[in-house]
């Protein structure tokens, strides 16, 4: 994991015209995140392991090799993942049943899961901290790395006609070389300012957050989002999508029940 340090930044931007992500001053304790997104070999490490633990997945998730990110996961699969990820490594995990934190989440689904924020185990990110990991420290640009961005760079769908890509167009053809889903081997690009790589295309990672506008509701000052709603935030960009998606700023969100092979997820620690 990457350590990511505490401190102010501005979340959203006003480059493009994101009527969702007016830029605003949010505050973001330190915390430490994976420096990859979860790939089909340690998902399926987790898994194994919960299954025999008494937990049930809404899915089993799928990948395109070892080392590529795992994805056909809903929101619901992914926070079950990190209880047993923390269970399995001896942490407290984070997410329970009950407003009183003593009924660890394992089994179906439900819209109300309670987070024990200062609990020791993985978890998903905020919006908010997404966010900051993704600019890796710099501040009022596109990407991690700045305002343009090519297939060098990060694997999503090129257009040309978008004055800040410049291609080329169509799918990365470094991943075409099968049936889709064209998804890239994990940590395959360069990391950004705080070592984390594939912060922009490959698979959108599921954040705690339900979607809403303002996002950073009710607080600036580590921010968790809307206390409920209908669907969950996704950040990042995806392998067919445009750059647009990839952009730091942009949001993404769908009901935390979907699972589609363009969604995948990474997880963070608090300290």
């Amino acid at each position: 994991m990457s350590f990511i340090p505490a401190g102010s930044f501005t979340m959203g931007d006003s480059l493009d015209g994101e009527s969702d992500a007016i830029p605003t001053s949010v505050y973001v304790s330190a915390f430490y995140m994976d420096v990859n997104l979860a790939s089909y070999s340690q998902w399926q490490s987790v898994y194994g392991w919960a299954t025999s633990q008494g937990y049930g997945f809404d899915h089993a998730g799928y990948g395109n090799a070892a080392n590529h990110p795992v994805q056909t996961v809903d929101w619901y699969d992914t926070v079950k993942w990190c209880n047993a990820r923390s269970q399995e490594t001896g942490l407290t995990p984070v997410y329970y049943t009950d407003a009183g934190l003593t009924q660890v989440y394992k089994t179906d689904h439900t819209n109300v899961v309670y987070a024990n924020w200062a609990a020791s185990g993985y978890r998903l990110p905020t919006e908010a901290e997404w966010e900051k990991a993704a600019r890796g420290g710099l501040a009022g640009q596109r990407f991690s790395w700045g305002n343009t961005i090519s297939e060098s760079q990060a694997n999503y769908y090129g257009n040309t006609a978008t004055n800040y890509d410049l291609g080329p167009n169509g799918y990365n053809a470094a991943f075409t070389n099968g049936a889709p889903p064209h998804t890239s081997p994990v940590g395959y690009f360069a990391p950004n300012g705080y070592g984390l790589y594939d912060m922009a295309g490959n698979v959108s990672e599921w954040c705690w957050d339900w979607y809403g506008t303002p996002y950073c509701q009710p607080t600036t000052t580590n921010p968790t989002g809307p206390a409920s709603g209908s669907y969950r935030v996704l950040r990042g960009g995806f392998w067919f999508t445009f750059a647009g998606s990839a952009r730091c700023a942009d949001r993404y969100y769908n009901y935390p029940s979907v699972a589609s092979f363009v969604f995948g997820f990474r997880c963070v620690r608090g300290l």
